[in-house]
């Protein structure tokens, strides 16, 4: 009888276990933005995108590749009006980026590319 109760109690954990490991939790962190804030603009590119986030004191910006896999020539580069750029810049197999920017009551330039194709802002978030 307690044989047959312990065996139950460590199925049950080992289930529970095994979906603390691959459950949604798994997939709900990849689909997450590495940027805090709020998404401000998007901009496309034909092989990647570049997200532009906001927060109340910074601005973050990184460049997403369509299709993730082989490295390809990609950057990012954020910059507030009056400051240094922040830039990530290589080859990447999934996003330039994340970078990060004091902008409180600041403007922002932000610009990317992916595989040669660049996207450039004017001054944003003025």
């Amino acid at each position: 009888m307690f044989g047959r109760l312990l065996l139950h109690v460590l199925a049950a954990l080992a289930v529970v276990a095994a979906l603390t490991l691959v459950g949604p939790g798994v997939y709900e962190a990849q689909a997450r933005s590495v940027c805090s804030g709020r998404p401000v603009k998007r901009l496309g590119l034909p092989m990647g995108e570049l997200r532009i986030y906001k927060k109340r004191h910074y601005a973050c910006a990184l460049t997403v590749i369509k299709k993730p896999g082989r490295p390809r020539a990609a950057f990012v580069s954020l910059q507030p009006r009056g400051g240094r750029a922040a830039v990530d810049s290589g080859r990447f197999a999934r996003q330039a980026g994340p970078v990060t920017v004091h902008a409180l009551n600041r403007c922002i330039r932000v610009s990317g590319s992916v595989g040669g194709r660049t996207v450039s802002t004017g001054w944003v978030l003025c």
